[in-house]
C-alpha cells in the first residue's frame, strides 16, 4: 500500500515536472519568437529600420515581385483587408504593411515601386543586398531557395508565404496564413484600432 502510494505522488511529480517543463519552454517560444532589427531600402529610395514603425503593428511578408502567384494573391488580400478596415471606418494608421523581397538581385527599387502600384497605398516595399536580406529573414525563421526550373526563362524563388504580426513594440504576435481571408485579417485588428469621426457638411 505504501509503495502504491509512493508511486502515485512520483507520477504526480513527474507529471507536474512536465506541465512546467511545456509552459515555461513555451514561454520561452514566445520571448524569442520571430523577428528582429532590420535595416533596408524602401521602394521610394529610402533607407528604412524596423524601428522606425516602432508604435505601429507591423505587417510583415516576405516575397518577390517576379512571383507568379503566391505573392500576390497574399498581397491582394492583405490589401482588401485594410481596405475593408477603412471603408468601415476604422483609422488604419496605426497598421504598417511591409513586403520584404526574397530576390534582391531581380528587385530593385524601380521594380519595386513599379510592383507597388497595384496594392495599398501603404504597404513599403523593402529590398538590399542579398546578405541583409539573408540576416532579416533568419531573425524572421522564413525559409527561401533559389529554383531554377525547365520551361520557365530565368528562376523562381521557393519561400514561405506569412504574413507576421508585429506589437507596436516590435515583438511577435501571431501569423497570418493562406487560410486567412481579408475579413479574418480586418477582424485581428478592429479590437485596437479606433474608428474616425465623419464630417458632416
Amino acid at each position: 500500500m505504501k509503495q502504491v502510494r509512493i508511486f502515485s505522488w512520483v507520477a504526480v511529480f513527474v507529471a507536474a515536472l512536465f506541465v512546467g517543463y511545456k509552459y515555461f519552454n513555451a514561454a520561452d517560444e514566445q520571448a524569442s519568437g520571430p523577428g528582429g532589427p532590420f535595416t533596408l531600402t524602401a521602394h521610394t529610395g529610402e533607407k528604412m529600420s524596423d524601428t522606425d514603425f516602432r508604435g505601429k503593428y507591423m505587417l510583415v511578408y516576405f516575397g518577390y515581385s517576379y512571383c507568379p502567384d503566391v505573392c500576390r494573391v497574399e498581397l491582394h488580400k492583405l490589401t482588401t483587408g485594410l481596405k475593408l478596415l477603412e471603408e468601415e471606418g476604422y483609422d488604419i494608421s496605426p497598421i504598417q504593411p511591409l513586403f520584404i523581397s526574397v530576390d534582391p538581385e531581380r528587385d530593385t527599387v524601380a521594380e519595386l515601386a513599379d510592383y507597388m502600384l497595384d496594392y495599398h497605398e501603404n504597404l513599403i516595399a523593402l529590398t538590399d543586398t542579398l546578405e541583409e536580406i539573408a540576416d532579416v529573414a533568419r531573425e524572421y525563421r522564413v525559409y527561401y531557395k533559389k529554383r531554377v526550373q525547365d520551361g520557365i526563362e530565368g528562376y523562381l524563388m521557393d519561400h514561405q508565404s506569412y504574413i507576421f504580426v508585429m506589437e507596436r513594440d516590435g515583438r511577435y504576435s501571431r501569423l497570418l496564413t493562406s487560410r486567412d481571408t481579408p475579413q479574418d485579417i480586418a477582424d485581428v485588428f478592429k479590437p485596437v484600432l479606433k474608428k474616425l469621426e465623419k464630417t458632416g457638411r
